[in-house]
């Protein structure tokens, strides 16, 4: 009867490591992975300590298909603040830590 206790505990322990393994990504915004050029964190631009220098962040946004990146500032809340041209159009631009990249 010890035994079978032992194997129960057991298998319902190991049943929380699968479950972990199904637990949908987070979208509130605080996932420090970044993003890959195909999507987009909904919560964009998400404050958080940035790491891209200046040269990288004007790099993603010409990849990011803007054209004559300036004036780019990191504010307070680590987003890269420039503007930038695409579609002919002035426009200003973010960028996160993520690589997340909103215009308005």
């Amino acid at each position: 009867m010890k035994n079978l206790l032992i194997a129960a505990a057991f298998v319902g322990a190991s049943t929380f490591g699968a479950y972990a393994q199904t637990t949908p990504p987070a979208t509130d915004g605080n996932t420090p992975a970044v993003t890959t050029p195909e999507t987009t964190n909904p919560t964009a631009p998400v404050e958080g300590a940035n790491s891209f220098t200046e040269e990288q962040a004007k790099e993603r946004l010409v990849e990011g298909g803007y054209a004559d990146v300036t004036a780019l500032t990191l504010d307070d809340k680590g987003v890269w603040r420039g503007t930038a041209m695409k579609d002919g159009k002035s426009v200003n631009v973010a960028l996160d830590y993520q690589g997340n990249i909103t215009a308005n």
